[in-house]
């Protein structure tokens, strides 16, 4: 078993929940993150939940772009496996700002990449996204499916991927799972940690848990005439807990001597309307959202849900949690901390 795994942008959304599943697991875990979309408040909650096993975390804050500094953490400890999340994720400032996000996204992943080589960890874990299937012609979508990029943020998965599959060819001594997320929302059941995006959310979820508590007026619902059930778009919502265990799975299928290159996607296998989430939100909060219609949004699918056969198949993965658990506890974070985790007494807001 590898037991001391490297987590970049570890005090993120997935990432601090991913940390904790690896602590609950009995591993030692570095996470080094440069807080730039995130809080180490997260970190010290992580540590907190996971109880005696919390002492097992070291957090450094770091950008992946100093790369004398990713040496030296590299130099001073030995890395059985890196999972690796950081990286810019706006959709709609990727398309403003393209520089940004290639010099984040592409730079910083390339000299991880360098760093792992020539320490000799070659065990990598990524975070790809379903935005590498464009918009796909037919749903659900494999692992097979044509790759296209409807964005810059989405260009720099698909360019990433692209990355791990010539690095494997030119040295097989690689071993890289690259998962394609679908649509992470939820929050550990216990309230602590959760989504807490800066500013303006993009994401559905965060944004109706704003409205929830008061911090946003009304939710957009951008495009009512998709050829869905109710006219909006629909997507694969994954609970954020399964999506951790998926990425433990992903990490104990690097021992098997088979794995090259590989790719799965992590979704639940089923399609869920934006109206579906909205209507099971207030359900789980009691709290009634106010909707606002708009147009379609540039560089929006129409419907895309995964199809989750084959991480069923190898990884031994399967998502258990439904849409009312999503709801519950993403209402659940979001009631506790309805400034996330910066509280309003501090003078943040």
């Amino acid at each position: 078993m590898a037991n001391k795994i490297l987590v970049t942008g570890g005090a993120g959304y997935i990432g601090s929940h991913t940390v904790l599943q690896l602590l609950l697991g009995g591993y030692q875990v570095v996470v080094v993150d440069n807080l730039d979309n995130s809080s180490d408040v997260s970190i010290k909650r992580v540590q907190e939940i996971a109880g005696n096993n919390g002492s097992n975390l070291v957090f450094h804050k770091m950008d992946l772009r100093d790369k004398p500094a990713l040496e030296k953490i590299f130099d001073s400890t030995k890395f059985d496996a890196v999972i690796h999340f950081a990286g810019l994720k706006a959709v709609g400032e990727s398309v403003k700002k393209p520089l940004l996000y290639f010099n984040n996204n592409l730079i910083g992943t390339i000299y991880l990449l360098e760093v792992m080589a020539s320490h000799g960890c070659k065990k990598l874990v990524f975070s790809s996204s379903a935005t590498v299937y464009g918009w796909p012609k037919e749903v659900p979508c494999t692992e097979e499916f044509p790759l296209s990029a409807a964005n810059p943020y989405g260009r720099t998965k698909l360019f990433l991927e692209e990355i791990c599959r010539d690095l494997y060819n030119s040295d097989s001594g690689w071993k890289i799972m690259l998962l394609r997320y679908f649509n992470p929302v939820g929050a550990h059941p216990s309230g602590k940690i959760g989504e807490d995006p800066r500013g303006i959310p993009n994401n559905l979820m965060p944004f109706v848990q704003q409205v929830a508590v008061g911090r946003q007026p009304a939710l957009t619902i951008y495009g009512t005439d998709y050829v869905t059930k109710d006219g909006t778009g629909v997507r694969d919502y994954i609970h954020v807990v399964d999506l951790a265990d998926g990425h433990i799975a992903a990490l104990n299928k690097l021992s098997d001597p088979s794995v090259g290159c590989e790719v799965y996607n992590l979704g639940t296998g089923e399609g869920t309307s934006v109206l579906n989430m909205v209507a099971a939100f207030e359900k789980a909060s009691g709290k009634k959202i106010p909707l606002v219609f708009a147009g379609r949004r540039g560089g929006d699918a129409e419907i895309v849900y995964a199809s989750t056969a084959k991480a069923e198949k190898e990884l031994k993965w399967k998502a258990k949690y439904g849409i009312e658990e999503m709801c519950k506890d993403q209402w659940n974070w979001a009631s506790k901390n309805p400034y996330g985790y910066e509280s309003p007494e501090n003078g943040h807001h």
